[in-house]
C-alpha cells in the first residue's frame, strides 16, 4: 500500500534547552427495556505511523536559548496512502513536483526511506503530499544551509518525538548545527534508543494506541532561531551558475 505524508513545521526564535540530536457509535434509542448495545468503532481508511523497533540513537543536550517564542516560519506536509494521496490531491486541484522549504529558504524538511532516499510527494494548492508505503521505514530530516544552530521541536500524528505525549512547541527540542543535518529516525525511548517511524494502519499508530488518531496524518517541526544568532542563506544562484570550465583555452607555460 501506498501513502501520502504531511509534515508540518514552524521554524521560530524564546528561552529554552535543547537537545542535541475512537469514536464511539451507540445504538438509536430504544424502550427502557432493551438493552443498548454499542456498536464497534469503523476501521480508518490509509495509513498512521506505529511505534516501531528499537533503534540505537544516542542523545546528548546542549545549552540554547531562543530568539523569540514565535515560529520563523511554518511548512506542512500530509501523508495517507496512495488513494487517499490522489483524492486528496484531486480535491485541492493543481499538482506539481515536491519541493519544501522552511522561513527563508535557508532550511530544509524531508522524509527519507531508511537508505537515505527522499519519499516522492506532489504539491497540490497550499498542501504538500508525500508518498511512501505500508511497513516502510522512514526519518524526518532538517538540512541546515545557515552559519547558525536552530532547535526542531518535532511532533508526529500529533505527539510529541521525544516524550511521546501531545505535542506542543514550547516542549524542548533537538538541535541542528550550522551548515548541517539533523535526522530523526523515531519516538525517542531512552537518551541511547528510538522507536523507528515505520508507516502502519491507523489503528496500529502510536497516536491510536495512546492519545488517539485524530491527529494522525501530520508530521510537525517547530523550528527556533538561537537569540543573539545572525545567518546568511546559502548562495544557491552563484552555485547553481558555477562554471566548471571558467578559463577555456589552452595550457600555458608556469
Amino acid at each position: 500500500m501506498r501513502l501520502s505524508i504531511s509534515i508540518l513545521f514552524a521554524c521560530v526564535a524564546a528561552c529554552s534547552y535543547g537537545a542535541s540530536q475512537s469514536a464511539r457509535s451507540i445504538s438509536p434509542y430504544e424502550p427502557a427495556h432493551a438493552a443498548t448495545t454499542i456498536a464497534p468503532a469503523p476501521e480508518r481508511p490509509g495509513l498512521g505511523t506505529t511505534f516501531g523497533e528499537r533503534v540505537s540513537s544516542p542523545l546528548s543536550f546542549v545549552a540554547f536559548q531562543r530568539a523569540s517564542a514565535q515560529p520563523w516560519a511554518e511548512v506542512a506536509l500530509h501523508y495517507n496512502d496512495a488513494a487517499g494521496v490522489r483524492a486528496h490531491a484531486d480535491y485541492l486541484g493543481d499538482m506539481q513536483p515536491l519541493e519544501v522549504y522552511a522561513g527563508d529558504g535557508a532550511l530544509a524538511v524531508a522524509l527519507v526511506d531508511d537508505g537515505g532516499r527522499v519519499l516522492p510527494g506532489i504539491a497540490a494548492g497550499d498542501r504538500t503530499l508525500v508518498i511512501g508505503e505500508d511497513g516502510q521505514r522512514y526519518k524526518i530530516v532538517v538540512r541546515n544551509a545557515t552559519t547558525a544552530r536552530f532547535e526542531i521541536v518535532a511532533s508526529v500524528d500529533g505527539l510529541d518525538v521525544i516524550d511521546g505525549k501531545p505535542a506542543d512547541p514550547s516542549r524542548r527540542g533537538y538541535i541542528v548545527d550550522p551548515r548541517d543535518e539533523l535526522v530523526i529516525d523515531g519516538f525517542r525511548t531512552s537518551q541511547r534508543d528510538v522507536a523507528a517511524f515505520r508507516f502502519g494502519r491507523v489503528s496500529d499508530s502510536y497516536a491510536a494506541r495512546t492519545s488517539g488518531d485524530r491527529d494522525v496524518g501530520v508530521i510537525g517541526l517547530a523550528i527556533f532561531a538561537e537569540r543573539g544568532a545572525r545567518w546568511e542563506r546559502m548562495d544557491i544562484e552563484q552555485r547553481d551558475s558555477a562554471n566548471p570550465f571558467p578559463a577555456r583555452g589552452y595550457s600555458t607555460p608556469p
